[in-house]
């Protein structure tokens, strides 16, 4: 079986960052500068789920794509990280899986679904703090999780968009980038300092206050992913934390006076 090279592994690493979250922390920072060079960031506004179409279907089949599109990345990843040799015979199938490597399937549910529990309300409960405060210091923008029109499937493609974030982000900001990192012979201390920087540029858009937010989060989750070696409870969490967020503002936000 041949070992990629260090020099090969980080040309991979720059091309899927390229294709997906590195991609979208460039354009954070121009959105950011672009925001800041108009008016104070209070006065800014960042809107996460937007209509493309103002025919229904049309903007249904966009929001689709968009979804299944952006999960491309992760099809990727998961072929580099899946081990290429060829199995011997009576060898399990499944020793190379990156599925496996990952923790990104189901072989525990139930610790899953708990440990997701609680990430989610670790997580979700201060940042509701942080977001205030951020928007009392005039650091963050005023966040619209979604704009979309209320059709019969406005929901469900919220909840869908909510689990792409989910399986990207984690995918390939913590399990991904942890296993590369480590290959790179990176501290681990290092590793959880660049993916929880990386996690935070990239909703940089959004003001500095969720730059420290979701920093912080990177740094937990990716600690928390070099004891377990699973990203099935990251993924439950996050998907959490953005189903209320979307599904919460689309269902109930003008009630309270939002959006």
């Amino acid at each position: 079986m041949l070992v990629p090279s260090r020099r090969r592994l980080r040309l991979e690493v720059w091309i899927v960052l390229g294709l997906s979250l590195g991609q979208s922390a460039v354009y954070s920072v121009v959105q950011l500068l672009d925001k800041m060079t108009r008016a104070p960031l209070a006065e800014g506004t960042s809107t996460l789920n937007r209509s493309q179409s103002t025919r229904e279907y049309f903007d249904l089949t966009y929001q689709l794509l968009d979804i299944i599109f952006a999960l491309v990345p992760v099809l990727l990843v998961l072929y580099f990280l899946t081990d290429q040799r060829q199995a011997a015979p009576g060898e399990a199938g499944q020793s190379g899986s990156a599925f496996r490597k990952l923790g990104f399937n189901f072989a525990r549910p139930g610790r899953d679904l708990l440990q997701g529990l609680g990430l989610a309300a670790l997580i979700g409960i201060p940042s509701l703090g942080l977001y205030a405060a951020g928007r009392a210091l005039g650091i963050t923008t005023a966040i619209i999780p979604s704009a979309l029109d209320a059709y019969w499937w406005t929901v469900p493609v919220l909840i869908l968009s909510a689990i792409r974030h989910a399986v990207l982000e984690e995918v390939i900001v913590v399990g991904y980038l942890m296993d590369r990192f480590g290959k790179f012979g990176w501290s681990t201390p290092l590793a959880i300092a660049v993916s929880s920087l990386l996690r935070g540029s990239y909703h940089l858009y959004q003001g500095f206050g969720p730059f420290i937010g979701n920093a912080i989060m990177g740094v937990v989750f990716a600690w928390l992913y070099t004891r377990t070696r699973r990203v099935m409870p990251l993924v439950i969490a996050h998907a959490l934390l953005d189903i209320v967020a979307f599904v919460g503002f689309s269902l109930f936000g003008k009630a309270v006076g939002l959006g």
